[in-house]
C-alpha cells in the first residue's frame, strides 16, 4: 500500500508559465479594449472598405444618401417661400434684396443665415441687423438704420454721416437734406458729436449759420453769412461760442462790419473787420491827418 502512493502522481494546482502570462495581459486594460472595440472596428472596416471598393456600389450608397437627405431638406416645413424686411426705407429695401440674391422657393438648410446678416450689415446705412426664418416658411430681416445728422462735404463731394461719424451714403446736393447741419473740412467725420453740440450752442444764430469748418484737423469755424466766421479754440469751443453769442446780443457784435471773430486765444477775443469797414477807416484817418 505504502509503495502505491509512493508511486502516484500528485497534481500541480498552480498555472502554466503561459497561462499565467495570458490571464494577466487579459487584465491589462488596453488589451481589453482593443479586444472588446477594437477588433470589432477593424472587422466592420475592413468590409465596408471591400463594400466600397466597388465603383458601382460606392455611386449607388452616394445617390441613396443624397435622395434621402432631398428628401427631408424639401419638405414643405422646411422650404422658404418668400423674404420680409422690416426697419428699412424703400431705397435700403431695395439695396437688401439686390445684395441678397435669393430664388425662392429655397430650402431652410440651403440658407446660411450668418453670411445673410453679413451681407446684410455691410451696407452702409445699416446699423445693426437680425436675420432669422420666422414659422410659415419666411426669411425675416429685422433692420436698424444709421439716423443722419449731418452732411459733411469732403474732397469727393456730399455724404450723410450719422452721430458716430459713420458714413451713410454720398447725396448729389445740399438741397437733399436742408435740415441737417454742414460740416466740412479733413477730419470733419472723425468729430461728429462736438459739432452738433457747437451747433446746438448756436441755436440764437441758426438763420445766419452756413455750417462748420474743421481747421487743421484740431478746431471748428463757425461759418456765417456776409462772410463772417467765428474762429473757434481747440479747447472749449462751445463756451467760447456762447460768449461771442452773449456780446453779439448785448452790443450787435455780429451785426457789425466784422468778418472774423477770433477766439483762439480765451483771454484775448480779436476782432478782425471786413474789407470796406478797413478801407473807410484808414479814410478817416487821413482826414483827420493820422
Amino acid at each position: 500500500m505504502r509503495s502505491l502512493r509512493r508511486n502516484r502522481t500528485t497534481h500541480d494546482p498552480a498555472p502554466s508559465r503561459l497561462s499565467y502570462r495570458l490571464q494577466r495581459l487579459m487584465l491589462t486594460p488596453g488589451v481589453r479594449l482593443g479586444l472588446r472595440i477594437g477588433i470589432p472596428f477593424a472587422i466592420v472596416f475592413a468590409a465596408t472598405s471591400a463594400y466600397l471598393a466597388n465603383d458601382v456600389r460606392r455611386d449607388a450608397l452616394i445617390g441613396y444618401v443624397n435622395s434621402v437627405r432631398a428628401s427631408i431638406e424639401e419638405r414643405p416645413e422646411f422650404m422658404v417661400s418668400l423674404m420680409a424686411i422690416d426697419g428699412a426705407g424703400a431705397s435700403l429695401d431695395e439695396d437688401i434684396r439686390e445684395v441678397v440674391p435669393i430664388d425662392f422657393p429655397v430650402s431652410s438648410f440651403d440658407l446660411d443665415i450668418s453670411a445673410i446678416r453679413d451681407l446684410v450689415t455691410g451696407l452702409d446705412p445699416v446699423k445693426a441687423a437680425t436675420v432669422r426664418i420666422r414659422p410659415g416658411g419666411i426669411l425675416q430681416i429685422d433692420v436698424t438704420e444709421r439716423q443722419p445728422v449731418v452732411l459733411w462735404r469732403n474732397r469727393h463731394g456730399l455724404a450723410v454721416l450719422d452721430e458716430g461719424g459713420v458714413h451713410i451714403k454720398r447725396v448729389p446736393e445740399r438741397t437733399d437734406f436742408p435740415n441737417l447741419p454742414l460740416i466740412a473740412g479733413d477730419g470733419a467725420n472723425r468729430h461728429v458729436r462736438e459739432a452738433l453740440e457747437i451747433v446746438s450752442a448756436a441755436q440764437p444764430l441758426a438763420d445766419r449759420m452756413r455750417g462748420l469748418v474743421r481747421v487743421g484737423e484740431r478746431r471748428w469755424d463757425v461759418v456765417l453769412d456776409r462772410e463772417q466766421r467765428i474762429q473757434l479754440p481747440t479747447e472749449g469751443p462751445v463756451r467760447a461760442l456762447e460768449r461771442v453769442i452773449a456780446l453779439s446780443e448785448a452790443q450787435d457784435m455780429l451785426q457789425r462790419d466784422v468778418a472774423v471773430v477770433d477766439m483762439r486765444l480765451g483771454q484775448r477775443p480779436t476782432l478782425r473787420m471786413n474789407e470796406p469797414a478797413v478801407q473807410d477807416w484808414w479814410r478817416i484817418r487821413e482826414l483827420n491827418g493820422y
